[in-house]
């Protein structure tokens, strides 16, 4: 698989990375669990693809994402030369906490967790949980961040998270190298459109995170109506259907529709796939190859959504 300058970072990486959110077993968001024989089997294949690329979060599992790679890692002797893993520095889930001490405390975790001494590349994440102001603050967590990056044990900063304006408040800083978008860039929901066009134009690279909008673009709007972690609208799931109807009349999955979307967008240097079984590695990357006619593209964009937030109050509650 070929792979991409990630921005300014110097770091090079493949088309698609392996996010691992569904590794933690967190069935309160993707309906199901994962036993650690599963994960780890998982992480095993992944480190031996030709995908370079894998990402995961301190919140993910509140530690155990990071736990159950960290045991891969250490099976290996350490990360893979030229294997690119990115983390998550998290506020509290249990307090709420948001503070540089509470930073500091995340990414001492995640380096006792994943067994590791540097970090290529750690995002501040969720911001959309506390305030611009405090993130920004002398000794905040942006500032804490930052020194862990003088001292060496940081590579690279990136921000994470939701609501699109407050992502480009955050890129229009320049503190970041990177950064990551979910479940607003799909088939189905584009809000993200002027996100991407801003950070590419500052040289921020882009990543863009869950492309099956959580699963009803890979499952399909029958088995899994869900979007965005939550139950879907129902125009949602009728958008849905219609796209996998469309599909289907071309002999096109959905899931490779869905996935092609978002790696043929040139702005985007990597396309994050939650991956939870190590079949779906093997599956991901036949999506890639699956032929889809050009005229296909346009009548799937007619069903698109191009304003509000997924993930606003109430956005997906269903009718």
């Amino acid at each position: 698989m070929i792979r991409k300058a990630l921005g300014s970072t110097g770091l090079q990486v493949t088309p698609l990375c392996i996010g691992c959110g569904a590794l933690a077993s967190m069935p309160e968001d993707f309906g199901y669990a994962v036993p650690e024989a599963q994960a780890l089997a998982t992480l095993r294949l992944a480190f031996r693809s030709p995908i370079n690329f894998l990402d995961t979060a301190a919140a993910y599992g509140d530690g155990e994402s990071e736990r159950r790679i960290g045991l891969v890692l250490r099976e290996l002797g350490g990360l893979p030369p030229g294997y690119v893993l990115s983390t998550k520095a998290d506020r509290n889930l249990q307090t709420g906490e948001f503070s540089g001490e509470q930073f500091r405390r995340s990414l001492d975790r995640s380096l006792r967790l994943l067994g590791l001494d540097r970090l290529p590349l750690v995002f501040l994440h969720d911001p959309e949980h506390t305030t611009f102001e405090q993130v920004m603050t002398r000794g905040g967590p942006l500032d804490v961040m930052q020194q862990f990056k003088a001292q060496g044990v940081i590579e690279h900063l990136g921000i994470a998270g939701g609501p699109i304006d407050l992502l480009i408040r955050y890129v229009e800083t320049r503190a970041f190298e990177v950064v990551i978008t979910h479940n607003r860039y799909t088939l189905l929901h584009r809000g993200a459109e002027p996100l991407i066009d801003h950070a590419t134009r500052l040289g921020v690279a882009v990543l863009n995170a869950a492309p099956y909008g959580s699963g009803i673009l890979a499952k399909g709007p029958e088995a899994y109506p869900r979007y965005a972690y939550r139950d879907a609208a129902t125009s949602v799931v009728e958008r849905a259907r219609r796209m996998a109807d469309l599909c289907r009349e071309n002999g096109v999955p959905l899931a490779a529709a869905a996935l092609q979307f978002s790696l043929r967008d040139p702005r985007i240097v990597s396309t994050i796939v939650g991956l939870s079984r190590p079949e779906r590695i093997t599956e991901t990357l036949g999506l890639l190859t699956r032929p889809i006619p050009d005229d296909l593209w346009p009548r799937l964009d007619a069903f698109a959504e191009w304003e509000g937030d997924p993930q606003a109050p109430g956005s997906q509650v269903r009718g």
